[in-house]
């Protein structure tokens, strides 16, 4: 209900929130070069993110193959993470394109990425408007911004190089 009634902004959260370097307060994981990882701040389950390009289009046909393959890296690297921190035993992984589509923020494309876990769906949602959070948003946020610096960090030392 905070997000439905709330006060809306009027410029896209996704364009502004990245430039305001205040990654832990607008709760970014990670910003490589053209995308970034953000948590919901209305999670459905514990450690929903989204993966988000930086420029702002409605749909992933505008986007540049440079674009589209630092947001798909992002999304590997991204459920990679929430499996090694979370185990979840599964993922709904989507996007909504357009308001009729289901889009809250219909005119910047973002990919949701929800971990699942067997057992996770109830009737709380639908009897008492009332979601079960098993963790606080700011200690999923820290648990999950210090997996991606040592993922990040672990892969540069692999490969040689890690892609920004």
């Amino acid at each position: 209900m905070d997000y439905i009634v709330g006060k809306k902004e009027k410029r896209c959260i996704f364009c502004k929130k990245p430039l305001e370097r205040k990654d832990n307060i607008n709760l970014i994981l990670h910003q490589s070069r053209y995308s970034f990882v953000m948590m919901n701040k209305f999670p459905y389950s514990n450690g929903h993110v989204m993966v988000i390009p930086k420029r702002h289009w409605p749909d992933l046909e505008h986007l540049d193959d440079q674009e589209l393959q630092d947001l798909f890296h992002l999304l590997n690297t991204t459920t990679q993470i929430l499996k090694e921190k979370l185990h979840p035993d599964g993922f709904n992984i989507g996007m909504n394109i357009g308001k009729v589509g289901g889009a809250g923020v219909d005119d910047h494309m973002h990919f949701h990425v929800v971990p699942r876990w067997i057992g996770d769906t109830n009737f709380m949602p639908i009897l008492s408007e009332t979601k079960i959070i098993p963790e606080y948003l700011e200690k999923t946020y820290q648990k999950l911004h210090a997996a991606f610096s040592d993922f990040l960090q672990n892969k540069r030392g692999k490969k040689g190089r890690c892609k920004k």
